[in-house]
């Protein structure tokens, strides 16, 4: 459980860091979503430019049997390298957004 708890609280100092660098031009929001009922966690752009609606995933992290998986990411900076800086293991974590095949290639957990 306490592994499980770490997973958790990573995700959120994670994505409240990314939330503080978005850009809220004209009415668009940066919200940050935790749900720790199923654990799945996003940050998104919603709102209105100009006319324009603006709606977007920018991050998607799920914990999935006690291992963080990245299912998308959409900044430029490397968040695999930001979670093992706070101390999550590479074993623990999942490349989501790579097919199965292709994760077996990669320093990270296959899944």
């Amino acid at each position: 459980m306490a592994k499980l708890d770490d997973c958790r609280s990573y995700i959120k100092q994670l994505l409240t860091t990314y939330s503080q660098y978005g850009k809220s031009e004209g009415e668009v929001e940066v919200q940050t979503i935790f749900d720790t009922e199923h654990d799945h966690y996003q940050l998104v752009y919603v709102g209105w430019q100009k006319n324009r609606r603006v709606y977007g995933c920018v991050l998607h992290l799920d914990i999935k049997d006690e291992k963080i998986w990245i299912q998308h990411n959409g900044t430029e900076a490397n968040i695999t390298d930001e979670l093992v800086a706070l101390g999550v293991a590479k074993q623990d974590i999942v490349l989501g957004f790579h097919s199965p095949y292709k994760r077996k290639f990669t320093e990270f957990a296959v899944g």
